[in-house]
C-alpha cells in the first residue's frame, strides 16, 4: 500500500498537463438534465488546478442527454438522425453551462468539436495539436467533445462487416487527446470507483484494484467480459471495457491514467490531494509523435497478414516488414496509407505506413525483395513497411 501511495504521489506531483474526462453518467441525472451540484464541483476543482499552474483539458459528454431533455423527449433516440438532432440542440446548451461556470472562476473556455477524421488525417492532426497547444499557452481551457452532429463515417471492417467510426462515449477520444497533446495524466471519471476484480454490483467479493502496471490483452480479456463491463448508468454509452481500452492507449503513449468514481463529492481535489481514489494505470515507454499517430490516431480498413518469422523480426529484432513475410493482403490501400499488421492467429500487433498499394503488395507478397524492381513499375523501397514507419501495439 505504501508503494502504491508513493507511486501515485510521484505521478500526481509531476503531472503538469492533465486531461479530465467527464462522462454522461457523472454529469447527468438519471431522470435527465445536468446534475448541477456535481457539475459545479467539477468546475471549481478544475479551476483550482488551472490556477495552481497545471494545464488542463476537459473531454466532456452530455450533449445528446441535454438535447433529449431540452426537446422534451421521453427517451434517447435509437436512430442516428435522432441522436444527431439531440446533439445539435444540446451541444450549445452544454457549452454555455461550461462557459458561464468557468467565467465565474476567471477561466476562459474554448469549444473543440472533433471527429475521427481529425485524427486520421495527419495534416489535420498536426494542426489540431498546434491549436490546442496555443490555447493552453493562452491559459484557456479546451472543452472537447465528439462532433456527434456530423460524426457519421462508416468503414468496412476487416471481416467485411461495417463498423462505426466514432469515439464510443468519449473514452477513446480522451485517450487520443491525451496521447496527442503528450499529457502526463488522464483522469476518467465514471459511476464506479475504479477497476474491480469482478462486477461489484453482482459480486460481493469484488475488490478494487488500486494499481495496474500494464494493460495487457490478458487483463482486458479477464476483466472486460459482459458481466463486468457495465458502468451502471442507463444514460451513458460506454462501460469498463471502453475505459480499459482508453487506459491502454494512454499508457502506451506514456501517459498515466486514473479511473475513479465521479459521483463522490470533491473527487478531483481528493485525487490531486493524494487520496488513494480509483485505479491508477502506470505509464509505459512513450512513442514518438509520429508513431503515436500511426498506432492510435488513424482509421484503418486494411491489413497485411504475416507469418511467425516476420512477426518475430518486427517485434524482437526491430526489423522492417519485407514482402517475403506477408502471407495475405486484405482490403484496399494506396501508397502512404496506414494498415494493420496481423499475425497468424489473427491478432493485430502492429500498424504501419505502407510503401506500396494493395495491388502492388499482392504481386510481391511472399517473394524476396529483389523481385520488386522486376514486378513494380515505380519501386521505391525494398520493404513493404520500413521500421521508422512501424508502430508495435502489443508484443
Amino acid at each position: 500500500m505504501a508503494d502504491t501511495n508513493n507511486i501515485r504521489a510521484e505521478i500526481l506531483s509531476n503531472a503538469n498537463r492533465v486531461v479530465i474526462k467527464l462522462g454522461t453518467a457523472v454529469l447527468m441525472k438519471e431522470e435527465g438534465g445536468i446534475a448541477l451540484s456535481r457539475f459545479y464541483s467539477f468546475v471549481e476543482d478544475i479551476a483550482g488546478l488551472i490556477h495552481s499552474g497545471k494545464q488542463v483539458l476537459v473531454v466532456t459528454s452530455g450533449a445528446i442527454g441535454l438535447g433529449v431533455k431540452s426537446l422534451g423527449l421521453q427517451r434517447r433516440p435509437k436512430e442516428l438522425p435522432g441522436k444527431q438532432a439531440c446533439a445539435a440542440v444540446g451541444q450549445g446548451r452544454l457549452m454555455a453551462l461550461y462557459s458561464d461556470a468557468f467565467a465565474d472562476m476567471d477561466v476562459v473556455t474554448a469549444q473543440v468539436l472533433l471527429t475521427e477524421d481529425d485524427f486520421a488525417n495527419r495534416k489535420r492532426y498536426l494542426n489540431l495539436r498546434s491549436t490546442i497547444n496555443m490555447l493552453l499557452e493562452f491559459k484557456a481551457l479546451p472543452i472537447i467533445n465528439e462532433n456527434d452532429t456530423v460524426a457519421t463515417a462508416e468503414l468496412e471492417a476487416l471481416d467485411g462487416t461495417p463498423k462505426k467510426v466514432n469515439f464510443g462515449d468519449n473514452d477513446k477520444l480522451s485517450a487520443l487527446v491525451a496521447s496527442k497533446v503528450e499529457a502526463d495524466l488522464l483522469v476518467i471519471l465514471t459511476d464506479v470507483e475504479g477497476l474491480y476484480t469482478a462486477n461489484p454490483r453482482t459480486d460481493k467479493d469484488a475488490r478494487l484494484i488500486p494499481l495496474v502496471d500494464q494493460v495487457t490483452p490478458e487483463l482486458e480479456s479477464q476483466l472486460s467480459g459482459d458481466a463486468r463491463t457495465t458502468a451502471g448508468s442507463q444514460v451513458g454509452r460506454g462501460g469498463m471495457k471502453t475505459k480499459l481500452e482508453a487506459a491502454r492507449v494512454a499508457t502506451h503513449s506514456g501517459c498515466a491514467t486514473i479511473i475513479a468514481g465521479g459521483k463522490e463529492p470533491g473527487i478531483i481535489s481528493k485525487i490531486f490531494d493524494g487520496e488513494e481514489k480509483g485505479t491508477i494505470f502506470l505509464p509505459g515507454n512513450s512513442m514518438t509523435g509520429k508513431l503515436r499517430w500511426i498506432a492510435y490516431a488513424t482509421t484503418v480498413s486494411a491489413a497485411l497478414l504475416v507469418n511467425d518469422g516476420a512477426r518475430d523480426a518486427l517485434v524482437k529484432r526491430k526489423a522492417s516488414l519485407l514482402p517475403a513475410g506477408v502471407v495475405k493482403v486484405q482490403g484496399q490501400f494506396e501508397r502512404g496509407d496506414v494498415v494493420s499488421i496481423v499475425d497468424s492467429a489473427g491478432k493485430e500487433f502492429a500498424r504501419g505506413i505502407v510503401n506500396y498499394s494493395s495491388s502492388e503488395a499482392q504481386q510481391i507478397s511472399g517473394k524476396h525483395s529483389e523481385v520488386i524492381n522486376k514486378m513494380i513499375e515505380h519501386p521505391n523501397y525494398d520493404a513493404l513497411v520500413t521500421r521508422d514507419n512501424l508502430a508495435i501495439l502489443d508484443a
